[in-house]
């Protein structure tokens, strides 16, 4: 299993439009046979920082979600919709690998 961990630096006084975003994804990843594990938005702290995580059963499986979702209509619409509401000025993307007991 590869989790993928997203750091957004959002634009603060878009936070209803980030937390949209986040709810058109979840099931989008879980559509393309991910595991989402949910956005979480600022509280207390940094006002600009939110995070992401979602799971797929191996890297390979990630890569072709990656390679489906730029021919997906409904994809495509989300990354419309960031792109129309600027509602994140930009992302960094990093893989980790779970460790259990």
């Amino acid at each position: 299993m590869v989790t993928c961990y997203l750091r957004y630096i959002i634009d603060p006084h878009k936070l209803k439009e980030f937390e949209h975003y986040g709810k058109i994804w979840i099931p989008l990843v879980e559509k393309f046979g991910g595991t989402h594990h949910g956005y979480f938005l600022p509280s207390e702290g940094a006002s600009d920082v939110a995070l992401a995580m979602f799971s797929f059963p191996s890297l390979a499986k990630y890569e072709e979600y990656r390679i489906k979702s730029f021919d997906d209509p409904e994809c495509q619409a989300a990354f419309k919709y960031a792109e129309e509401t600027r509602c994140f000025l930009s992302y960094e993307r990093s893989f980790f690998r779970p460790v259990f007991a």
